[in-house]
């Protein structure tokens, strides 16, 4: 699977600041800074700052930097537990599946090169997408054990499958291998 990496650059878009405990001694605050980077496919990068107030004026930068990924939108349709075998393993043509769960950052990263790629491949192969978190069988089924995992099927058979956010060269390679 692929790594990914989200750099921390200074916050841009939304920020927000919430206290955590407040007494007469002092208060403890968490503030909460967003940026979404256009290098980052979508995905939301959070700091937090915390500092004590009263006595102390000192801030720290909490380790680390957590991505968010953010809603995508889909065309491509939904395959599930039940509709799974007259859908993919009965297709008259190749089937490209996408596993994916929607809390997935890497899933939405790729999600735009799969529905380019259905729209380019649209009569050649039918594309499908499958929610691990609703439809948890089919996947156990097929030993998919992280996600984004693409499996292409021929004739009611698994030929090939893709683990992680991969690049579109290396979906459209595997594809044409069934053409």
């Amino acid at each position: 699977m692929a790594a990914y990496t989200c750099t921390s650059r200074p916050p841009i878009s939304i920020r927000s600041e919430m206290r955590i405990a407040s007494s007469p001694t002092g208060s403890f605050s968490t503030r909460q800074m967003f940026s979404v980077l256009p290098e980052s496919s979508g995905l939301r990068t959070r700091v937090s700052l915390s500092s004590l107030s009263k006595n102390s004026r000192v801030s720290r930068l909490r380790r680390g930097v957590i991505c968010e990924a953010q809603d995508t939108a889909t065309g491509i349709p939904v395959v599930n537990d039940s509709t799974w075998d007259s859908l993919v393993l009965k297709a008259d043509e190749p089937v490209f599946v996408d596993f994916w769960a929607p809390w997935c950052g890497p899933c939405k990263m790729i999600d735009p090169i799969v529905n380019e790629l259905a729209q380019k491949y649209a009569g050649q192969f039918k594309f499908y997408k499958l929610n691990t978190d609703e439809s948890p069988a089919t996947p156990g089924q097929y030993g998919v054990r992280s996600i984004p995992t693409i499996m292409i099927f021929v004739n009611g058979e698994k030929k090939d499958t893709i683990i992680g956010a991969v690049s579109k060269d290396t979906l459209a390679t595997s594809i044409n291998k069934f053409l």
